[in-house]
């Protein structure tokens, strides 16, 4: 068999020509991932409420989006806050982790990470509120 002759089926990252070392580091970090996304949402309230708000975001949003690329921002915008979160939840176990004392330079930095989840809560807001001023004529 030559070099040239292609070997079927063909996987989706011979199709895009991903080397197989990306594609395997892929598929063995997804689990990871997945166990990562069960947990947050089991145990961390805020990233439930996130959860619930992107499953109650997907259908209203087909609804309320104008065109097919407001959809696209309007959900992206709350995968970014769900991003946000998670770091954020991150931030503060490891914190919490480390000690458990009162420190000064510990509690700014969870109030750092709290202020990017409020940025990307605005965010959030303000796409959908701009979506909405679309589809009833304001904008």
């Amino acid at each position: 068999m030559s070099e040239a002759t292609v070997k079927w089926p063909l996987s989706l990252a011979a199709i895009l020509d991903i080397p197989d070392s990306t594609s395997k580091r892929l598929y063995s970090a997804t689990p990871n991932s997945l166990r990562g996304l069960l947990d947050g949402v089991k145990t961390e309230p805020a990233l439930r409420e996130e959860a619930v708000l992107l499953a109650n975001a997907l259908p209203l949003g087909a609804v309320i989006a104008p065109s097919a690329a407001w959809y696209a921002a309007m959900i992206a915008a709350i995968l970014i806050l769900l991003t946000v979160e998670f770091r954020n939840t991150a931030i503060e176990k490891l914190a919490d982790h480390v000690t458990r004392e009162q420190h000064v330079d510990i509690r700014r930095i969870k109030d750092f990470g709290s202020a990017a989840v409020f940025c990307a809560l605005c965010l959030v807001g303000l796409v959908w509120l701009a979506a909405i001023a679309v589809r009833v004529g304001l904008l």
